[in-house]
């Protein structure tokens, strides 16, 4: 026999499942979410136009920054849920990256840094003269290359090179004895790559022998110019003025150009920005306090890793010890780990500030780029156009003591003369327009 419910028992079924409709109907999101891909980096997506003037410095990435929240304290690397938040105005109205815990390792970094081998590197390099010696002597440029791979560009940078060989206002080169070189090359190759093809021609024998492996995230590639200073600054005491350059570098302009450009400068140029939306998640990427009391938040800086310093200033590299002992800390938050961009700018803004113009001479384009790679430039975009474009950009200039003086005016007129990031197969195209274009000023 079936029995028929009655209005009292279904009643009491509607009053036992309404509880459990209420927890759903809480628990389920309101709005679709889109996990990212496991390469992407922990940054707010900001439209490209929104800020134009970061398309020539220090990464663009935008790291979501909130204090005194466990987002901040998260040690993991997070995957990513990005929430659209409509309550901000246009002007800033920005993805937001939400924490998943749930994920993925960092990447294999090298050891933590032991500096016992580079002590004495350090040690001899900061008892050298500030000045270029002998006085009569040319001063020197000398030009670092951080490498991980062979140089694809040592064709073109020879051609810069060789430019030495002749003097101003005159095309032939000499009949008799060149003059004296006013240039050095230096190169950390890390040890742990395949160099084929090796270095030859300028580049031969010019691998510093404490190369030694490095990685992004990590703080091996501030201790790498700082080994390439030193040598530099060991190896020719009329070395003036210390160029750091990445395999992907390319010159922008003549030997000579450059040459005239640099040497007759006072100021170290590196890009030096304070108050950048980021600035506090790379603070704390060792942990929480960490930096203290050495580095304050206040004096913490941002900026890019390549940079063009005085003999004074790589002086002041190679003898820090109290910074450098806080950069070189392993980082727990990988995602917001960019040191190099970090310490040089940080160092010589609390150091000598005044000594430096606060930009970088090596233009990079990081507008619509969120991956923490900027654009690469490739065969088929390469050509006297993008020359022209590259030379002509204006620099972002920072952290500027002298904002408004006649002299920070003037200092503003110096022209980018490296760039970077261009693919191996540009090379053919650069060097078809080398002598007509590139090193046609």
């Amino acid at each position: 026999m079936v029995l028929s419910p009655t209005p009292f028992s279904l009643l009491c079924a509607v009053l036992l499942c309404l509880p459990l409709a209420i927890v759903f109907t809480i628990i389920t999101p309101t709005s679709t979410s889109t996990s990212s891909s496991a390469g992407d980096s922990l940054s707010s997506v900001v439209p490209a136009s929104s800020n134009p003037k970061n398309t020539t410095g220090a990464t663009f990435r935008i790291e979501n920054k909130v204090k005194n929240s466990s987002l901040e304290k998260t040690i993991p690397r997070p995957s990513i849920i990005n929430v659209n938040h409509t309550n901000m105005t246009p002007k800033h109205n920005i993805t937001t990256n939400i924490i998943n815990t749930t994920t993925q390792s960092p990447p294999p970094q090298p050891p933590p840094e032991d500096d016992a081998d580079d002590e004495e590197l350090f040690r001899l390099a900061s008892r050298v003269s500030s000045k270029p010696l002998p006085n009569s002597a040319p001063k020197r440029l000398a030009f670092l290359f951080l490498t991980t791979s062979p140089l694809p560009f040592a064709p073109l940078w020879e051609l810069f090179f060789n430019e030495t060989a002749r003097p101003l206002n005159q095309t032939a080169p000499y009949a008799s004895s060149p003059p004296p070189s006013l240039f050095n090359v230096y190169i950390h190759a890390d040890p742990s790559f395949n160099y084929s093809p090796p270095f030859t021609g300028i580049f031969s024998g010019k691998v510093i022998p404490s190369s030694k492996p490095t990685r992004r995230f990590s703080p091996s590639l501030i201790a790498a110019a700082r080994r390439l200073l030193a040598h530099a600054l060991l190896d020719d005491s009329s070395n003036y003025m210390f160029a750091l350059l990445s395999a992907s570098c390319i010159p922008l302009h003549s030997f000579h150009f450059t040459y005239e450009t640099l040497i007759h400068s006072r100021k170290s140029f590196i890009e030096i920005l304070k108050n950048e939306i980021y600035t506090y998640s790379r603070w704390v990427a060792r942990g929480e306090h960490v930096m203290l009391p050495e580095v304050p938040l206040d004096h913490f800086r941002i900026g890019s890793q390549f940079f063009v310093l005085t003999r004074k200033h790589a002086r002041v590299v190679v003898r820090d010890r109290r910074l450098w002992g806080k950069f070189k800390l392993p980082c727990v938050r990988w995602d917001t780990c960019y040191p190099e961009e970090n310490y040089f700018p940080t160092l010589l803004s609390m150091r000598d500030l005044g000594g430096c113009v606060p930009a970088t001479l090596t233009h990079v384009d990081w507008k619509g780029r969120h991956d923490g790679h900027p654009r690469t430039y490739v065969g088929s975009e390469v050509g006297p156009e993008l020359i022209m474009t590259l030379r002509s950009d204006k620099i972002r200039y920072g952290d500027d003591r002298t904002n408004g003086s006649d002299l920070a005016r003037k200092e503003r007129m110096y022209p980018f003369l490296f760039a970077r990031k261009f693919a191996p197969d540009s090379l053919q195209p650069l060097m078809s327009i080398a002598n007509d274009i590139i090193f046609k000023d």
